[in-house]
């Protein structure tokens, strides 16, 4: 499991000013800015949970034990192809407090606090674990999981959350050790079939006629994920400027096809790659 920037070299060397200098170079990411993720497309954002729920379920079970991350802001964090890695490990700690009782193993966070027990050992138990898993749950999780999900999986992601940040026994790494369970859940979901007509055309692209919709994979047009044809006739009857729609030989990182979704037909282009779907009109 990659969980940090790949190192790609380093070197030592000697300046006037600071000796013993020490020169990495790391694969290139790009800052996690909150406020453009809640602009992106819920899957983007679910890859990039799911690739904290991995960084979670390693740091309670790495080979040093228990690693607790003190710093688990947005700052010490990147994306790297859409995935969440750790730029800053100085803060890292394998040491469970100490304790001689319950009381001793009091973790206290701005919006709730919890008490572990005291393990026979004089060790608050799985407060490393849990450190990370309610910062997880108030940094990331309880904005970028339920904004925008397909209802479908709401009641698993409403779970999923609560457990998180929640003192309940369930509420650790384990229970959100990784499974392909949500995104299988999302990348099959079934859509019924709509009443509305349309006309396939086969090896055909429309250019131009495009519309904005959100979330959307392109900033001038509007271009979604869909499971199958009943999927991309729902979202096109939902929105009424919607006439027709151009299925892509592109699929997401879950597997769903790219559909461009488009308001006329007037100008349709030969191109063996693609499918259109043009709505029919009494």
């Amino acid at each position: 499991v990659v969980i940090c920037f790949q190192l790609y070299g380093y070197c030592y060397q000697d300046s006037n000013d600071i000796p013993d200098t020490l020169t990495t170079i790391t694969e290139l990411g790009s800052p996690l800015e909150m406020i453009q993720l809640l602009q992106t497309s819920w899957e983007d954002r679910f890859r990039i949970c799911l690739s904290l729920v991995r960084l979670l379920h390693y740091l309670a079970h790495s080979p040093l034990g228990s690693v607790t991350l003190l710093d688990f802001r947005p700052r010490q964090f990147v994306i790297v192809d859409g995935e969440l890695k750790v730029t800053d490990l100085d803060d890292a700690s394998i040491e469970e407090s100490s304790c001689t009782s319950n009381s001793d193993c009091f973790m206290e966070f701005p919006a709730r606090n919890f008490t572990l027990p005291c393990s026979v050992e004089g060790r608050c138990q799985n407060m490393n674990e849990k450190r990370n898993l309610y910062n997880a749950y108030r940094f990331f999780f309880t904005y970028l999981l339920p904004h925008s999900a397909p209802s479908s999986l709401r009641p698993l992601l409403d779970k999923i959350v609560n457990a998180t940040g929640n003192r309940n026994k369930d509420g650790n790494a384990k229970y959100l050790s990784p499974s392909p369970s949500v995104n299988s859940e999302f990348t099959q979901k079934c859509v019924k079939s709509a009443n509305t007509k349309y006309r396939r055309v086969p090896e055909a692209f429309i250019p131009d006629e495009n519309y904005r919709c959100w979330p959307s994979y392109h900033h001038k047009g509007c271009l979604l994920s869909v499971f199958d044809i009943n999927e991309a006739i729902e979202i096109c009857d939902s929105y009424s400027q919607c006439k027709a729609f151009v299925l892509t030989n592109q699929t997401t990182w879950t597997g769903r096809q790219l559909v461009f979704f488009k308001m006329a037909s007037n100008h349709i282009m030969p191109d063996p790659d693609k499918i259109t779907y043009v709505k029919v009109t009494d």
